[in-house]
């Protein structure tokens, strides 16, 4: 079965939270199937339509100290005077910000010129973090694959500056006392399975390195109003600095209206701006998805001592998480329907950590025994291709305290673009696609999204190709989508799993909880999946 790893929380995040759909909604009732062959169809019937509005001026603020040219009002005749950069980024969160880190520290394209387009005010101050405060409830639980990135772009030091926590045990169970599964670092040769990082300290890390690099990067302070698309072929010249583009050029090239009055030109415009994306719907690109009814409750909680393994269990309404933070706290994400979550985000404190301790244990069912289904019987038949974990009993989560943040609860949603790539646009991490927070892989999809980009624009930039044409951005989409797809719908499907309580369903599920436990092949890949070594499921 698969276990929960990858970043836990979204309600996330600068890509900030999941919304009621403004797509498309399919019955949470249709299987997998049905999804990958209606995202298919979709994104063939796709047309873009085109907004223009009437253009001003004012001066953005600008990181580094990088003049971004005259921004001074002009007339529409006027506009080769306006701010042109090569790729202007639509939303500054901690995907976005990784693209920035990305672009800047790869030698091919460092040399670009990129605009961030975000409101938020810790761009412009940066997010204070202070040592003695406790963890913010939002937080994220990135993959190997995900710090192999951080650490690449020089953001990693940063990260480990703040409070985090690596983990290299993993304990997933449900409430029959049946199903169970244990998973360790080493039973894939891997020092760590992942690590909890909260949100404002991934942020502030990408923040601190951008700042650090001598690039050409200009933050505006401001929203996206409104895009003007070209409607007519790229030319030769479009592969030059955009600094260097003539005014009969201007017109290949997309056209930003921001809402203080700025406007100023791209030859890439990168939609990271969330799962409410601006640039997706001046795109007119659509998306396909529903709502579950379910809501996760999110909160920091405190132990007697420090956490070091990751656990969830799955319960009838939905599965609980506790993630280690650091020192002894740890995070709590709880899903369970709508009511519920209502109700426990504004129970006493008291009620609630009882609540907890009881979703964690013994609520709903006895603990689960290693051996109990079968566990030594099923490991005779596939010695010596076991792992060492199958034979180390069931822990016990650590009991919790007391509450050590506010809580906050947050609709659950599944929601896919139709086209991650249109002329000129591209769309990534929240943006592009939405999950079921269950197994946490929302914020690492978005980080592999950013890695395919780079490589994309990068190799563009070496042949000397438009990094705008279409053509060249649905390389991106076509290596993003195929492994997208696959991992909503295992998601999907796991989450659909879990939602029956059927004595036949019960003990299916358990027989494949304790096949993954013994059996060293298949849970080595589980674990490679979830880590983002590989790109589809089950597959060496």
């Amino acid at each position: 079965m698969r276990p929960a790893f990858g970043s836990v929380n979204e309600p996330r995040i600068s890509e900030n939270q999941l919304p009621p759909l403004s797509c498309s909604i399919i019955e949470h009732s249709g299987d997998m199937s049905r999804l990958i062959a209606t995202i298919r169809l979709a994104s063939n019937i796709f047309v873009p339509r085109l907004a223009t509005r009437t253009f001003c001026t004012d001066a953005p603020e600008k990181l580094n100290d990088v003049p971004s040219g005259s921004h001074s009002n002009k007339e529409p005749n006027d506009d080769e005077g306006l701010p042109q950069h090569d790729i202007a980024i639509v939303g500054g969160g901690m995907v976005g910000m990784a693209l920035a880190c990305s672009l800047a520290s790869m030698p091919l394209t460092k040399h670009l010129s990129i605009a961030i387009i975000d409101s938020n005010p810790a761009l412009s101050n940066g997010p204070v973090i202070k040592k003695d405060d406790p963890p913010d409830p939002r937080v994220s639980t990135v993959t190997p694959a995900t710090i192999s990135l951080f650490k690449d772009i020089g953001a990693w030091e940063y990260v480990e500056q703040h409070r985090h926590a690596y983990f290299d045990k993993m304990q997933v169970w449900d409430y029959t006392g049946f199903g169970y599964t244990r998973y360790n670092a080493r039973d894939a040769d891997k020092d760590v399975l992942g690590c909890v990082v909260e949100n404002k300290v991934l942020h502030k890390s990408l923040l601190s390195c951008l700042q650090n690099k001598d690039i050409k990067n200009t933050i505006y302070p401001t929203r996206l109003s409104s895009i003007s698309l070209p409607t007519r072929s790229s030319v030769s010249s479009a592969g030059a600095s955009a600094s260097n583009i003539s005014t009969k050029n201007l017109a290949n090239l997309a056209k930003l209206d921001l809402s203080d009055g700025t406007n100023l030109y791209a030859k890439l415009v990168v939609g990271a701006d969330g799962s409410k994306s601006r640039v997706r719907e001046l795109a007119g690109i659509k998306t396909t998805g529903w709502n579950y009814s379910q809501s996760a409750v999110i909160c920091t909680v405190e132990h007697p001592t420090e956490n070091f393994c990751a656990w969830q269990r799955f319960l009838p309404a939905g599965p609980i998480a506790l993630l280690p933070i650091g020192d002894n706290f740890s995070n709590i994400v709880w899903t369970m329907s709508p009511k519920d979550a209502s109700n426990h985000k504004i129970m006493n404190e008291d009620d609630f950590v009882k609540a907890v301790n009881h979703a964690l244990d013994f609520g709903h069912g006895p603990r689960p025994e290693s051996r109990v289904f079968g566990g030594d019987v099923i490991s005779s038949f596939f010695r010596p291709d076991v792992t060492s974990s199958v034979h180390e009993r069931f822990e016990p989560p650590p009991k919790v305290l007391k509450l050590a943040s506010d809580r906050m609860a947050f609709p659950l949603s599944l929601m896919h673009a139709n086209q991650y790539a249109s002329k000129r646009v591209v769309l990534i991490g929240d943006a592009a696609h939405t999950v079921h927070p269950l197994a946490g892989q929302g914020v690492n999809m978005g980080y592999g999204d950013v890695s395919s980009l780079l490589n994309v624009i990068a190799d563009g930039v070496a042949v000397g190709s438009d990094i705008g044409e279409v053509t060249l951005l649905k390389k991106y989409e076509a290596d993003r989508k195929t492994a997208n797809i696959t991992m909503m719908a295992v998601l999907d499907g796991f989450q659909k799993a879990y939602s029956v309580d059927f004595g036949p369903v019960n003990i299916l599920r358990a027989a494949a909880f304790n096949g993954a436990n013994v059996f060293a092949p298949l849970k080595r890949n589980i674990i490679s999946y979830a880590s983002g070594e590989l790109r589809l499921p089950f597959l060496s």
